[in-house]
């Protein structure tokens, strides 16, 4: 079992690498890695010599001074390399680069220089290096003004701020989950290269603007459930639904139509299929404790009390909600996070199920966590 290092674990494509691998994957062991290692020589070199294969994604994007995003990149870098060789390492490295390179800006020209000095570590000694250049990463959970502007338009429009676009310019795009799964695959790579990452698709600022400000329109304000034409546009729904502040926007109340017959709610509008789903389900019985990193799905309760639990994988914060089917409404359960729900009345508790996709035995996307 190959132990694998990931410094930044904390930042963006850190949280996502060490989730799939922390609770995705069989086949590696993570050391777990402290930013403080870096201002400690005795806990870096004991961290590094711990590992096979250390993904280093560690770095500083954005500051108001560049010089200092040179210097800072650059340090980190040698004091890697010069942990490397107090401790002999010869695993192997995956550094995560960027597009920027060529570009003149000092994050580009810091990801170039410390690609290039960890290609002349692994010439010079038994390690071995993988550069990849990567394409702008967008995804749940980025940094608002820090990660992508995906995650800065998807901050704004749910905060009800607008969103300014400075450069209509053409980004080419991967998905975190995509881009998750090749690093992954090169962990077994045994060469020294430089590895452009392909981009899975080009679209404009203003293209993204006005599908997120859809979503919006659709699924917050309405309810309804958009179509989606492409991978990209579910991915980018996906990214959307993780800057909602579920504390604040959930349970949401459906429409109960009562009169003299009884009452009429209508549980879900959809732009797309999927399969719905209806349960019983016994006093004191808990269902769920698993997560989905892909698929979306709804809890509509409709007879009896329930208590709905939700936590992001890699976080201790439950947010938890009552429902009554007296009120009906429903919550949605986002990417990464995984939920349950418990009945807490005195009779059986009835409830809808919607998820957007059928269910396959053989890709199930469903991972079993306790709340």
């Amino acid at each position: 079992m190959k132990k694998i290092g990931i410094t930044g674990q904390n930042g963006f494509i850190g949280f996502h690498l060490y989730q799939w691998i922390s609770t995705l994957s069989k086949e590696f062991k993570l050391i777990e890695f402290n930013r403080e290692y870096f201002d400690s020589q005795i806990e870096l070199d004991q961290f590094v010599s711990s590992c096979d294969v250390i993904a280093h994604l560690a770095g500083i994007n954005r500051h108001d001074d560049e010089n200092y995003i040179y210097n800072k990149n650059i340090e980190l870098t040698n004091k890697l390399i010069d942990s490397f060789i107090r401790v002999d390492f010869n695993g192997l490295v995956i550094f995560s680069s960027s597009i920027q390179e060529d570009k003149a800006n000092f994050f580009g020209k810091a990801k170039k220089k410390s690609r290039l000095l960890f290609y002349e570590w692994a010439n010079n000694s038994d390690g071995k290096f993988i550069g990849l250049i990567i394409p702008n990463v967008y995804g749940a959970f980025g940094k608002p003004y820090y990660n992508s502007v995906i995650s800065t338009f998807c901050h704004q429009i749910i905060n009800n701020e607008m969103p300014v676009i400075q450069n209509d310019a053409d980004l080419s795009l991967i998905y975190i989950d995509d881009l998750i799964k090749k690093i992954i695959g090169f962990i077994t790579v045994k060469t020294n290269e430089t590895v452009k990452v392909n981009h899975s698709i080009k679209i404009k600022v203003s293209s993204i603007l006005m599908k997120l400000n859809n979503f919006n329109s659709c699924y917050l304000d309405k309810g309804i459930i958009p179509k989606f034409n492409s991978d990209f546009e579910l991915n980018l729904f996906n990214t959307f639904r993780s800057y909602i502040n579920l504390d604040k926007y959930f349970p949401v109340k459906y429409k109960n139509n009562i009169d003299n017959r009884g009452n009429f709610v209508e549980i879900i509008k959809l732009g797309l299929g999927g399969q719905i789903s209806f349960s019983t389900t016994k006093k004191n019985i808990t269902r769920g404790n698993h997560f989905h990193t892909r698929k979306i799905e709804r809890f509509s309760i409709i007879k009896g009390e329930a208590t709905i639990k939700l936590r992001k994988i890699g976080s201790q914060k439950i947010s938890s909600f009552n429902l009554s089917g007296k009120y009906p409404a429903y919550v949605d359960m986002p990417v990464w996070y995984t939920h349950n729900i418990t009945n807490t009345g005195s009779s059986d508790l009835y409830t809808i199920f919607w998820i957007n996709e059928f269910y396959n035995e053989n890709d199930p996307d469903t991972y079993f966590e306790k709340v």
